[in-house]
């Protein structure tokens, strides 16, 4: 089905068809099956031949440890509103946001673009859409290819389409769900579409209760807020494909050559060690015959081969042993020489990647401030701390859609803990030192290393000795 085109019927305006292509190009570098190039073929001189070409999967590498140091275990999440702090604490923890938030990363990381939507589960909604009551806060997780921007401005996206496929009975359906902002509120809009070629066969909404999984689907739903109900989380790197685009583009987007160099060595270097190992040519009169009454020194290994039938009438060698030479140094050298300039190319900075024993190895050394790998991070972590606050005011308005007593406004701070490149047994050390000088306050040392928040740290400090070890 073309979701595109189906919404260009509908009036809607939203992302060129070929970005979606592009989208899928880089899934294909991240799976390492890349048609044309892992997949080819070529001329012998007597017929074509199917190739398969082998890959390193950098892609993949790539999307991983960028995923990893954006969205770890050592994130934390403080909400001043402490019943607010414990209902968003639950709902992520019930939607498993901690592992599906990682997974999520990865996937904007080789798509440019992922998008959380918090919703009430087994609502009841009026005849005119209105909310009337909610049991459980849930999280549509979404991928890049299922994002469709409707209206945005300065890069923001205000209203937006999302798709969800579902097969029944062997059919498949896709539920369309468009996020408008109508008389100053955002309201939900739900299509149930059979997939046909072109745009689809509409099933009309009495007849969803008929499918299983749309059956207690309501058409419209009124969220009685001026606030977007959905997150849009991209990679902080300006979209070079176009000016206009809100969506984002995978971190190795523009690296697509020096993956392709890699892989093209890769292979080399690996039917280096197949195309070069020893052959052993040997005469007829050392053959046995097999049952077929072939010729055959040992008819399971391709190592040897028979030499012409006069070999040792003219003087020959019974047994000839050729020894190719293997490029293996040659061979690493490129290799570390295209994955030094993708880690810089993607932001990871010098050396961060290095082939050695046949896999690749990452750096682990403490980064300084002012490493390009440093300044890379923060500029993502500026997009993604946005995209988690936005994420749990949205779960917090829920909760008051559930009458439970939630401050959407409360002040949160988001801790990325970037132990990984800062050096934070020496920060830790200079706080100690400016709190014993009088420059910070304990509350402030307290509130900073233990998570809390200032009131908290205040209550918690020691009575009598107030020097914290």
């Amino acid at each position: 089905m073309d979701v595109v085109k189906y919404l260009q019927r509908a009036g809607y305006t939203t992302v060129q068809k070929s970005f979606y292509v592009k989208i899928a190009e880089w899934e294909s570098w991240y799976i390492s099956n890349v048609r044309k190039f892992h997949r080819y073929r070529i001329y012998n001189g007597k017929s074509y031949v199917s190739c398969r070409r082998l890959g390193m999967g950098m892609a993949k590498k790539l999307s991983e440890d960028i995923a990893d140091l954006l969205l770890n275990e050592k994130v934390q999440i403080t909400i001043q509103d402490s019943s607010t702090h414990e209902f968003v604490t639950q709902v992520l923890n019930d939607n498993n946001f901690w592992v599906m938030g990682n997974d999520y990363q990865e996937r904007k990381a080789y798509t440019g673009t992922v998008a959380y939507i918090p919703y009430l589960d087994a609502i009841r909604v009026s005849e005119n859409g209105e909310i009337v009551d909610g049991g459980t806060v849930r999280i549509n997780y979404v991928s890049a290819e299922d994002i469709y921007p409707l209206s945005w401005s300065n890069g923001y996206i205000s209203e937006c389409a999302f798709v969800f496929y579902k097969t029944i009975e062997t059919k498949l359906y896709v539920q369309i769900q468009i996020h408008k902002l109508q008389n100053d509120q955002y309201v939900i809009e739900n299509h149930v579409v059979e997939c046909t070629n072109g745009a689809g066969r509409e099933v009309p909404s009495e007849k969803w209760k008929d499918l299983k999984d749309f059956s207690g689907l309501s058409e419209w739903v009124e969220t009685g807020s001026s606030e977007r109900q959905f997150v849009v989380d991209r990679l902080n790197i300006v979209n070079n494909y176009s000016k206009d685009n809100p969506m984002g583009i995978a971190i190795f987007a523009n690296s697509i050559d020096i993956l392709q160099g890699l892989d093209t060595i890769y292979d080399s270097y690996i039917n280096e060690f197949v195309l070069g190992k020893k052959r052993i040519f040997v005469a007829p009169e050392l053959l046995y015959t097999d049952p077929l009454g072939n010729p055959a020194f040992d008819p399971n290994d391709v190592t040897f081969y028979q030499l012409p039938e006069d070999t040792l009438k003219d003087g020959g060698k019974p047994i000839t042993e050729i020894d190719m030479n293997l490029r293996a140094d040659a061979h690493e050298k490129g290799i570390n020489d295209n994955l030094n300039f993708l880690s810089v190319k993607c932001g990871f900075g010098q050396n961060h990647y290095r082939f050695d024993n046949g896999s690749v190895q990452t750096a682990t050394q403490i980064i300084s401030e002012n490493s390009d790998m440093f300044r890379a991070l923060k500029k993502h972590e500026i997009v993604l701390q946005s995209a988690l606050e936005e994420l749990i005011r949205i779960i917090a308005r829920l909760g008051q859609k559930m009458n439970i007593p939630t401050d959407p406004d409360s002040k949160m701070v988001i801790d990325f803990d970037d132990s990984i490149i800062e050096d934070k047994q020496a920060e830790r050390s200079t706080d100690r030192t400016d709190m014993s000088m009088g420059i910070l306050r304990h509350e402030e040392y307290r509130a900073k290393w233990y998570g809390e928040t200032l009131e908290e740290a205040r209550k918690n400090l020691p009575e009598q000795n107030q020097v914290i070890e």
